[in-house]
């Protein structure tokens, strides 16, 4: 099958369209896709300069692409509309139904999704990861006490990511801790995690993988080698059984799953 082009159009950031469209793209496993977001199209000028990119792409593809949109003025969805594409209107196919429903029409004011309507919100935000990033990589572990959550693992599991995005998304106080050889070689907790005992969620991930992140960030290094890839994972999965720490496996998910599934399996609920 040909590659297929897929563009995110929004009047804001493309955000929600981005997370619409590669959601549905991601049940077509066999098809190659190239994505382009085209955010912030809050004119007719803009509108209808997208359509000739679009257009243009698919003559260049000889196929026409795929558009996912969430614009909301009317206007700018019929200029879109004009376009030589397969475009999916997520507000057409979602308002309109909603409308009826309810007996009553919509806003059609953009920014709503991405907007700062709700500052305590955006204050939580802000503050969660302020609070990640100070407490990454074992930082600021007498701040420990304040954390919804303190993930550990060995270096480049996931747990960076993980806390950041738990912190934006979902406005949760997480902490990181790496775990090296002092513990497993000493065979405890630092007094630290101790504390916290009941905070803790571990992530593991294949040595395999593991092998692979470390050889683009160290390449030919002790710290990337087969043998010691296998020994921190081995090590690291045997002390979160001995100290009855819950863990997952991040090898073959992605960071917003992780995140989901950390707080499923820890029963916490997200502060936003």
């Amino acid at each position: 099958m040909s590659p297929r082009t897929v563009f995110f159009v929004s009047d804001q950031t493309g955000v929600t369209s981005e997370t619409l469209g590669n959601s549905l793209m991601t049940q077509f496993d066999s098809v190659q896709v190239q994505r382009i977001t085209l955010p912030f199209l809050e004119s007719p000028d803009k509108a209808r300069e997208a359509v000739k990119t679009i257009n243009a792409m698919g003559q260049a593809d000889g196929e026409r692409p795929i558009v996912f949109s969430t614009l909301v003025e009317d206007r700018l969805r019929e200029i879109l509309s004009g376009a030589d594409a397969f475009v999916l209107d997520f507000f057409q196919s979602f308002l309109e139904p909603l409308e009826r429903e309810l007996g009553l029409p919509s806003a059609h004011a953009t920014g709503r999704a991405h907007g700062m309507a709700d500052t305590n919100r955006y204050d939580r935000r802000i503050e969660a990861t302020n609070f990640a990033l100070s407490c990454d990589d074992g930082g600021r572990v007498d701040n420990y006490g304040r954390a919804d959550l303190v993930l550990v693992g060995v270096s480049r599991s996931g747990k960076t990511p993980t806390s950041l995005y738990l912190a934006l998304q979902y406005g949760m106080f997480v902490a990181n801790f790496p775990l090296t050889e002092d513990e497993f070689e000493g065979g405890g907790l630092t007094a630290a995690l101790k504390t916290q005992h009941e905070k803790l969620f571990g992530l593991t991930i294949a040595p395999s993988r593991l092998e692979q992140i470390r050889q683009a960030r160290r390449p030919d290094s002790r710290y990337a080698s087969p043998r010691q890839v296998s020994y921190e994972v081995r090590q690291a999965e045997a002390l979160f059984d001995r100290f009855g720490i819950p863990y997952l496996d991040t090898t073959a998910r992605s960071v917003e799953e992780i995140a989901s599934l950390s707080l499923d399996k820890t029963g916490l609920r997200r502060r936003l």
